[in-house]
């Protein structure tokens, strides 16, 4: 039986959210790993549980706007079309933030959705609010087989053994370079860079002819794909997994090394500080400014065709330095969860949709048309992605990266309450290191006290 959320949860609950809110209020709408959406919504009205003759009306909440929006549309339908006891509604609620706040503002008057995608790093606020029915509940009831699922995605999810929601959309950063301008300046354009010191020594042959070697957005979320990458950890107590975090290691040896080498490459002047957007590196890139960027794999397609005619353009593993300890990459994007305020056929019918999601077919549609991972092995054999790899083989560097990754604290990821904010106190660090205002160990040490004492306010919100 699904259990609804009790009252006695109530206060506790709603004085969480009025927490969070303000935090979110004051971040504005970012988003990871390549899902931005554009602020847009209309209010999805609560609906009373359907007769035994009708369908089970599921609302769904979700922040895919453009070409991703139009591919979660066509999931949609064809969920919707494949059975008759279910009818999913899916509704664009702006971005992350904007969906997660208007979920908060719902969740007594029980108008919100029986689904929602959250970003990756909203997962510690959706288990404290006590909002939600874990997936692990449904997979555990029908003995649900996850074995074809990737693990290092569902690895993330999963806290103290029980995965609480579905990963949907999932990416991780890679390394893109531009083999003609690598072949230019007498590098070999088939063994791209893998280190810090590789990166910085090909950065200073590729600044010639006014193009420069490098330009890398300040985004906290490489931040924290670099300490993954050296296997180190972003908050104590296990990464906030072994118990919650109260503090920030944003100033240890894995930021002020990774600050340390970004900082002598704009000193330098092989790297250029083009700002926090992405969209801003992706235009040089594609313009032939840079040699090299970093960026989203969920980007991918989109910088290959840019490059179409002009360069070819590789692509590499994130790189970490030469003495890096065993690490990978952490997945980026969003996961769907199922609230607990709605009825149980709600709960239900939601799960179902989850499941058709999960199926390979699904999976090959959804990765081929956004250029986010499967989350399902079985969706490689699918004949869509097998010709989408042969089109676009850069994606197997992606793939390969993903599952090249060893599974610990470091790389499962970090968690807080306030990780929207722990990201924007990060960049600001960032900026203050490139623009030379402070060292990289003071600045994160800055940084990371700031963290800290959000984390332990959060945590005082949260009822035990």
């Amino acid at each position: 039986m699904i259990k609804p959320l009790k009252l006695n949860q109530k206060s506790s609950l709603t004085l969480l959210l009025a927490f969070v809110m303000l935090v979110l209020a004051a971040c504005g709408g970012t988003t990871a790993g390549g899902g931005d959406s554009k602020p847009e919504a209309g209010e999805a009205n609560g609906t009373e549980a359907p007769k035994a003759s009708e369908p089970v009306k599921v609302v769904w909440w979700h922040s895919m706007s453009g070409e991703l929006g139009k591919a979660a549309d066509k999931l949609v339908a064809d969920f919707n079309a494949s059975q008759k006891n279910v009818v999913v509604e899916a509704v664009f609620q702006g971005t992350y933030d904007e969906s997660l706040n208007k979920m908060k503002a719902s969740m007594d008057s029980k108008s919100g959705p029986a689904l929602i995608q959250v970003y990756e790093i909203g997962s510690r606020f959706m288990i404290d609010s006590k909002a939600i029915t874990p997936i692990q509940q449904f997979i555990d009831e029908e003995k649900f087989d996850i074995s074809a699922l990737e693990e290092n995605i569902l690895n993330y999810y999963t806290f103290d053994g029980k995965l609480y929601s579905m990963p949907f959309n999932t990416s991780n950063p890679i390394l893109y370079y531009n083999k003609d301008m690598f072949k230019a300046a007498g590098l070999d354009p088939e063994k791209p860079p893998a280190t810090y010191e590789e990166v910085a020594e090909a950065a200073k042959k590729l600044t010639k002819d006014g193009q420069t070697g490098a330009s890398f957005a300040i985004y906290g979320w490489f931040m924290e794909q670099f300490f993954a990458n050296q296997g180190a950890e972003l908050v104590n107590n296990g990464n906030g997994r072994t118990s919650p975090a109260t503090d920030s290691l944003l100033g240890s040896e894995a930021g002020v090394k990774t600050m340390t080498w970004w900082k002598q490459m704009i000193d330098d002047k092989t790297m250029l500080n083009l700002g926090r957007k992405t969209d801003d590196t992706k235009k040089a890139f594609a313009a032939g400014q840079i040699a090299m960027t970093l960026d989203s794999t969920a980007a991918l397609r989109g910088i290959v065709n840019a490059a179409e005619g002009k360069f070819e353009v590789g692509t590499a593993f994130l790189p970490k330095p030469k003495d890096a300890q065993d690490g990978g990459v952490i997945v980026g994007g969003a996961s769907l969860y199922i609230l607990n305020n709605r009825s149980e056929a709600e709960q239900k019918g939601a799960w179902e949709f989850i499941k058709f999601l999960t199926e390979p077919k699904q999976q090959a549609f959804w990765s081929v048309n956004t250029g986010y991972f499967p989350i399902t092995k079985k969706a490689y054999d699918e004949q869509l992605v097998k010709d989408n790899m042969a089109k676009y083989p850069q994606f197997k560097t992606a793939v390969d990266q993903l599952h090249q990754t060893k599974a610990n604290k470091a790389t499962q990821g970090a968690v807080m309450g306030v990780f929207p904010e722990a990201r924007q106190l990060t960049e600001g660090a960032i900026e203050e290191i490139l623009n030379g205002k402070k060292s990289p160990k003071e600045a994160l040490d800055g940084a990371a006290k700031e963290i800290s004492a959000r984390i332990q306010q959060y945590n005082k919100t949260v009822s035990k």
